[in-house]
C-alpha cells in the first residue's frame, strides 16, 4: 500500500487537478457554469450530482472531476471518498476547500476519507496493477498530521482484524504491543504461563487449550506521568473463537479471525494517545487467547476462579469473551483509574439489536454516555447506547457459583453481557464499554468490505476532548 503520509500534501500552489462538489440542490445552478460540451460530457456519464458519482470533464487541454455528495451543506468523512477510490492517479485540488470549514472539523473529516478510501489489505495477494497514488493539497496545514494519525489508527485496525488467526495469535497480539512500546518508549509487562494461571485464571482457563504456538496471556503496556489521570484501555483480545467444547458451526467460525476486534480497536487508540501526546497515564490491557478445543479444555458446568475473588460458573463455554475481560478490568481497576474504556467482539445480540454499522455502548456515567455519541457523531463514527439495567442482573445468578457467565433464555444478550462485565470493574470508576462487531460486511465508500473500527473515533473524540494535549 502506497505510503499514507503521502496522499495529502500543503498546498503550496503546485500543479493539480480541480475538484468539484455538487448536490442535487445545486446542480442546475452549478450546471450553468459549464459550456456546452462539459454538459455533454456529464450527460453522457450520467452525472446528476447524487451522492457518491463521479464524473471527468474536459476543461481545455485538461479536465476536472466533480463529485456528488448527499449535501454540500453538511459534509461526511466520506464526501472525497469515491473521488479517491476511482479517479486515476494524480495530485488533486478542492475548487473551493473553503466550503468544509477552513483549518476546523470539516477539513479534518474530508482527509479522513481520502485517506481510508485508498487503503488496501495486501499482505498476500498483490495487485497486478496496483493503483497510483491520488494525493490531495489542502491549505488547511494544521488540519493534515491529525488526520494523518487518526486514518492509520483506523487502517491499523483493519489490518490486524483482516489478518487470519494463524499470523495473528496471542504472540503476535504481544509483538504488536511490543512495536508500540519501542515507538513510544513504553513499558509492557506479559503474564503468561503458572503466572497467568495463579494471578489472571480466568484468562487462563479460555486459552489453556491451545497449542504452545497460540499459548495464552495478559499483554500489559504502560505509557506517561504517573501524575496525570490514568486512562485505561482494554480490547478483547479472543485471536480465533471455535466456542470451546459449546463449537460453533462452521458459518460461525467463518469470521472468528476478527474475534481479536477489540484489541485492534485497543491498540490502535492506544496508538494515538501516544503518538498525539495526551496528558494521561496510559494503561493498555490486552487479555490475547485462542479459544481452542483440546483434552483440557474449558468444559461447560465448571466454576472458574477469578483475579477479583468472585466465582463463575461456565455455562457457554462460547460467551468466553466476557470472561478474559473480567480478569483484564479487575486488574485495571487496582490501579484506580480516572476512566476505564474496553472495545470487544462481544454478543451476537448487539448485531441484532444494532446491525454491524453501530457499536452498542455502555456507560455508568449519563456525562460519558452523552460525549460518546456526540464525538460519534462529530467524527461520522456514530454508536448507540444500550441499558446497564438493574433488573437484570439477577439473570446472572448461579445455583453453584457467584456468577455464571451465560444465562438462558437469550433476552437482552448485550446488556446482561455488560452487566457480567460491570461486576469487575472497580466501585465509582467511569466505565464505557463498547461491543463493536469490527468488521464491515458490504463496501461503503472509504469503507472497504472487511475489518474496519467502529467505535475508536468516538473515543478517539472522548479522550481529546478531556485530556487533549
Amino acid at each position: 500500500m502506497t505510503d499514507r503520509n503521502a496522499l495529502i500534501q500543503p498546498d503550496q500552489g503546485q500543479s493539480a487537478i480541480a475538484l468539484h462538489l455538487v448536490d442535487k440542490g445545486g446542480f442546475d445552478d452549478w450546471l450553468k457554469t459549464l459550456n456546452a460540451g462539459q454538459r455533454s460530457a456529464l450527460a453522457a456519464q450520467k452525472f446528476e450530482g447524487g451522492g457518491y458519482e463521479v464524473a471527468i470533464v474536459p476543461d481545455g487541454d485538461g479536465w476536472f472531476a466533480v463529485g456528488g455528495v448527499p449535501d454540500t451543506a453538511s459534509l461526511s468523512s466520506w464526501c472525497l471518498a469515491k473521488l479517491a477510490e476511482t479517479l486515476p492517479g494524480g495530485t488533486y485540488r478542492l475548487a473551493r476547500e473553503e466550503a468544509l470549514g477552513g483549518e476546523g472539523a470539516g477539513v479534518a473529516r474530508a482527509l479522513h476519507g481520502w485517506l481510508t478510501a485508498q487503503y488496501r489489505f495486501d499482505r498476500y495477494r498483490k495487485e497486478p496493477k496496483p493503483n497510483e497514488p491520488r494525493v490531495l493539497l489542502t491549505k488547511a496545514v494544521k488540519a493534515i498530521e491529525p488526520a494523518l494519525a487518526e486514518a492509520g489508527a483506523v487502517m491499523t485496525v483493519r489490518d490486524l482484524v483482516n489478518t487470519p488467526a494463524e499470523d495473528m495469535g496471542p504472540a503476535a497480539l504481544e509483538a504488536e504491543a511490543r512495536a508500540l512500546a519501542k515507538a513510544h518508549h513504553a513499558s509492557v509487562h506479559v503474564h503468561a504461563g503458572d503466572v497467568l494461571e495463579r494471578d489472571y485464571p480466568m484468562i487462563h482457563a479460555v486459552g489453556r487449550a491451545a497449542s504452545r504456538h497460540h499459548a495464552p496471556r495478559l499483554i500489559e503496556l504502560e505509557w506517561g506521568d504517573p501524575a496525570h489521570p490514568r486512562v485505561a484501555v482494554i480490547g478483547k483480545g479472543v485471536c480465533f473463537d471455535s466456542g470451546g467444547l459449546d463449537i460453533k458451526p462452521s458459518s460461525g467460525m467463518a469470521l472468528m479471525k476478527k474475534d481479536m476486534g477489540g484489541a485492534a480497536h485497543a491498540l490502535a487508540l492506544a496508538g494515538l494517545v501516544m503518538g498525539q501526546g495526551l496528558k494521561v497515564r496510559l494503561h493498555l490491557l490486552v487479555p490475547a487467547v485462542e479459544n481452542a478445543i483440546s483434552g483440557n479444555a474449558m468444559r461447560p458446568g465448571d466454576v472458574l476462579r477469578t483475579r477479583q475473588g468472585l466465582s463463575v460458573e461456565v455455562t457457554n463455554t462460547d460467551a468466553e469473551g466476557r470472561l478474559v475481560l473480567g480478569d483484564a478490568l479487575t486488574r485495571a481497576s487496582e490501579l484506580k483509574p480516572d476512566l476505564v474504556i474496553d472495545f470487544a467482539t462481544l454478543t451476537g445480540a448487539a448485531r441484532v439489536a444494532l446491525g454491524p454499522d453501530l457499536p452498542a455502548m455502555f456507560a455508568r456515567a449519563d456525562t460519558t454516555a452523552e460525549a460518546l455519541l456526540r464525538k460519534g457523531l462529530e467524527r461520522d463514527d456514530p454508536c448507540w447506547r444500550l441499558p446497564l439495567h438493574d433488573g437484570y442482573r439477577e439473570w446472572l445468578k448461579s445455583d453453584v457459583a457467584d456468577l455464571q457467565n451465560s444465562p438462558s433464555g437469550g433476552f437482552a444478550g448485550a446488556s446482561v453481557a455488560a452487566l457480567f462485565l460491570d461486576r469487575f470493574v472497580g466501585e465509582g470508576i467511569d466505565w464505557a464499554h463498547f461491543d463493536t462487531f469490527a468488521w464491515r460486511p458490504a463496501a461503503k465508500p472509504g469503507r472497504p468490505k472487511g475489518g474496519d473500527a467502529l467505535g475508536l473515533r468516538a473515543a478517539w473524540g472522548l479522550l481529546l476532548e478531556r485530556f487533549g494535549a
